[in-house]
């Protein structure tokens, strides 16, 4: 029998043309971005160390991880940070930012090695925003933050356990409070410009009993940023990133095996 070598059964791309113009415009394929590089920027008052239980489990499934350290001096300052360590990468990363990190990586997203973005109990500002002006917007229930004379803030170390980390065993809590980076009030007010979430894929955690950040503004984050997967973490209070480190690994390793259809 004679093949035709211009079937759509005997040549692959033939076919796929051929299947195109069948299906018409409603024809999709699966396209699987497959990203080895996280970033995690962490928040204020505290320093990269408390992602260790991330990091671990993350390490363990063969990715690499690089923790950024933030000065919490200025806001750009820490940008400029997160930027090195994303430009240090040898490809693609998934940026990761706790609290205050969120605004940070909401401005250090655009750098085009940046894959996406994931929030955990996070800040996302829009163009023209600070987080200090949606913090007002959507109180939150703590009690604890000092505004030192000298322009630095700092949670009160009596009270660090029931603000910002109720669900973690109380020698760990004690410990964060009293390692605590003070963290100079000005990075609050920055105003955010050309939000990276407006053009990079997001993935949010909303720590349901937070005290520092509103869940209800966390949510609004996240619809916002018609974000892809939104995880309510249950129970978790600020330092959800140390509590529900399984939880937030698995939102990261999500983002960063994320599958789209693409249209062909």
């Amino acid at each position: 029998m004679k093949t035709n070598t211009n079937s759509c059964i005997r040549v692959p791309v033939v076919f796929l043309a051929c299947l195109m113009i069948v299906a018409g415009p409603g024809l999709f394929a699966q396209e699987t971005a497959k990203v080895s590089n996280v970033v995690l920027v962490h928040g204020a008052f505290v320093d990269g160390s408390g992602w260790k239980p991330v990091y671990d489990i993350l390490v363990k499934k063969g990715y690499k991880v690089s923790v950024a350290q933030t000065t919490l001096t200025t806001f750009d300052a820490d940008v400029a940070a997160v930027q090195r360590i994303i430009d240090a990468n040898d490809g693609p990363c998934i940026l990761v930012g706790h609290s205050y990190g969120g605004a940070v990586i909401t401005s250090a997203g655009n750098n085009a090695k940046v894959s996406g973005l994931v929030y955990i109990a996070a800040h996302a500002p829009d163009e023209g925003e600070s987080e200090a002006d949606n913090g007002k917007t959507f109180p939150a229930t703590y009690k604890s933050l000092i505004k030192g004379k000298d322009g630095w803030d700092y949670i009160d170390p009596k009270m660090f356990a029931a603000d910002f980390a109720a669900d973690l065993p109380s020698a760990t809590a004690n410990f964060m409070a009293n390692s605590q980076k003070p963290t100079a009030d000005v990075v609050f007010h920055a105003i955010i410009r050309n939000p990276a979430w407006k053009t990079k894929p997001v993935w949010y955690m909303v720590a349901k009993s937070d005290r520092i950040i509103n869940p209800d503004l966390e949510r609004m984050y996240a619809k916002r940023a018609n974000s892809i997967k939104t995880v309510e973490a249950e129970g978790a209070s600020h330092s959800v990133f140390v509590s529900q480190a399984k939880q937030v690994a698995d939102l990261i390793i999500n983002a960063a095996t994320y599958s789209k259809e693409k249209k062909l």
